[in-house]
């Protein structure tokens, strides 16, 4: 969506750190945070994460 960490990080309420973290793995979102991503992308969660065991 051409959008800029910081946009998105005000968007859903959490600092432009969480996205850096979320976009390079070291971060796994809570269901509310992967929801609310899901809202402003107009996708599931499922299209946007993936999980692992």
């Amino acid at each position: 969506m051409n959008m800029k960490q910081s946009e998105l990080a005000e968007l859903i309420g959490v600092r432009r750190e969480t996205i850096v973290h979320l976009e390079n793995g070291r971060y796994n979102p809570s269901l509310k945070l992967a929801m609310d991503i899901a809202k402003v992308f107009h996708a599931s969660v499922e299209e946007l994460f993936k999980f692992e065991d």
